[in-house]
């Protein structure tokens, strides 16, 4: 992987550090020093290196040859969501859906052609695929994947379908480009979407965009159902207006903490001050 980046100031060996860190995932948990060297495309000594470095700052523990990550890595993600301030303030609106609903919750972003879980509030049922905050899957096979592709533009569109999931699912079946346009074209123009036993068999969704205080579409938040449950008429009819109601209110509040004065307070706190609770 050397020589990858184009800037004078590339280091190379932050890059290779992070390469390690991102081996590591649900299916690969556990792994010795030359399953990290093969999956990082690191020479062993280097791989030993990079991994004894992140042992002694604590993102990495071994035992008996076998490295896995500490919870430490979570600060990484934590630090990003954190700096958004989207998060705190979608928690609560999350939850109040899925009080109302009965139904579970998610928001997620783009990342390359996969979307992330970044945010989940989850009813007891039982869904053929199992989603943690983190989990990936290609975005074009999700109502959440949907909405976030359909806010770039059509180069940006092209460069991202171009990208590799990473998710670990099996390829993404091809599909009629123009179908696909057409699809995201009118995505963007209602302002929802629908998933209908796309990712996996009974698992049925619709999303709707959260967007910043510019107006430009950051993340998406749904609601799953069983498809042997609920109907798409049920999920259109009746979930889709308090999905509505819940990302537009994400947004607001969102607007609002993001003209927040520089001195910093709890993001719940100014929303509730903004509105005069």
């Amino acid at each position: 992987m050397a020589g990858r980046g184009t800037s004078p100031d590339f280091v190379e060996a932050l890059a290779r550090g992070l390469d390690i860190l991102t081996c590591f995932d649900s299916r690969r948990p556990r792994m010795s020093l030359a399953d990290v060297a093969g999956q990082a495309g690191l020479a062993r000594p280097t791989a030993r290196r990079l991994l004894l470095t992140l042992e002694e700052l604590g993102y990495v523990r071994s035992e008996e040859g076998v490295f896995t990550l500490t919870p430490k890595v979570m600060r990484l993600g934590i630090a990003y969501t954190s700096s958004l301030g989207l998060w705190d303030i979608a928690r609560p609106h999350l939850a109040d859906l899925v009080a109302t609903t009965h139904e579970s919750s998610s928001m997620a972003q783009l990342d390359g052609s996969d979307i992330v879980y970044v945010a989940r509030v989850a009813v007891p049922k039982l869904i053929a695929l199992r989603v943690d905050i983190g989990t990936r899957f290609p975005a074009l096979r999700t109502s959440q994947g949907k909405v976030l592709l359909a806010a770039l533009d059509p180069r940006e569109l092209r460069e991202v379908l171009a990208e590799p999931s990473r998710s670990g699912l099996p390829a993404f079946l091809p599909r009629d480009p123009e179908a696909v346009t057409t699809e995201l074209m009118t995505v963007r123009a209602r302002g929802w979407a629908l998933a209908d036993e796309e990712l996996a068999p009974g698992v049925r969704s619709i999303a709707a965009p959260v967007r910043d205080g510019d107006g430009a579409v950051r993340a998406a938040m749904n609601i799953t159902v069983h498809a042997a449950e609920t109907s798409v008429e049920t999920l259109l009819d009746k979930h889709l207006p308090q999905l509505l109601r819940a990302a537009s209110d994400i947004s607001a509040d969102w607007a609002l903490w993001q003209r927040r004065p520089h001195s910093e307070i709890d993001p719940a706190e100014h929303v509730r001050q903004a509105v005069g609770e």
